[in-house]
């Protein structure tokens, strides 16, 4: 595996080096943002470590700017901000998960494996999901509601989406989901799933006719009747 992680705490490079080759990969290091961008568009890497604050060209622009080149690489967001609307912020622009620190290497390693086995996880049969209002091509990531498409859906939101649509009134608790779609054990951050649903909501025009909250429990989909 060949990660760029760029980042301006010496410490936190040197920690991260350090477990790296112990773990058999190879990191490439940046401790700007216009430096971290450059490296990346030089070299081919299995998944970008992105630090929020960053000089030159801070965590989230570089971000941006990876995306909207078309270019789905698994992001990960290192940051010491844990608000909601800073979460918000950081999967608007594309990142694929986000943690917090203080962190484990072994938590952090959890989470690369997650999302670098999403990423490389082929399609199967069943490349269409069809409901009343939704038609969802896997092949090609089109998502349509009621035949409109929806065009602005984050990598992990769409993830989010196609389980729900895939599991049509069942009920799955927060954790669940981190589990069942972020790929790992739950370590502590409900309000990611939160923050997901929240968007689909308002990204899809009526969104909370589809996505439901269940008290206490979590959250499903359902069509009820028109």
């Amino acid at each position: 595996m060949h990660i760029l992680v760029v980042e301006d705490n010496p410490s936190v490079s040197t920690m991260l080096e350090l477990f790296f080759s112990k773990e058999g990969i190879t990191g490439d290091f940046a401790s700007d943002g216009i430096e971290g961008f450059k490296k990346y568009k030089q070299n081919d890497y299995d998944l970008l470590i992105l630090d929020w604050m960053l000089p030159g060209m801070d965590g989230i622009a570089v971000c941006r700017k990876i995306r909207e080149q078309g270019d789905q690489v698994p992001i990960i967001m290192l940051t010491a901000k844990d608000s909601e609307s800073d979460q918000v912020i950081g999967f608007e622009m594309g990142a694929d998960d986000y943690v917090t620190k203080p962190f484990s290497p072994l938590t952090l390693m959890a989470r690369i494996k997650a999302v670098t086995r999403r990423s490389q996880t082929p399609e199967t049969a069943d490349d269409r999901i069809q409901t009343r209002h939704f038609r969802i091509d896997k092949t090609t990531r089109e998502v349509q509601l009621d035949g409109a498409v929806v065009t602005d859906l984050t990598p992990k939101e769409y993830d989010l989406l196609v389980f729900l649509l895939q599991h049509p009134k069942q009920v799955f608790s927060r954790e669940q989901l981190l589990e069942r779609v972020w790929g790992y054990q739950f370590y502590g951050d409900e309000r990611t799933v939160d923050v997901h649903i929240k968007r689909i909501r308002k990204k899809i025009t009526g969104g909370d006719r589809y996505f439901h909250t269940v008290w206490g429990v979590g959250y499903k989909f359902e069509e009820q009747a028109d």
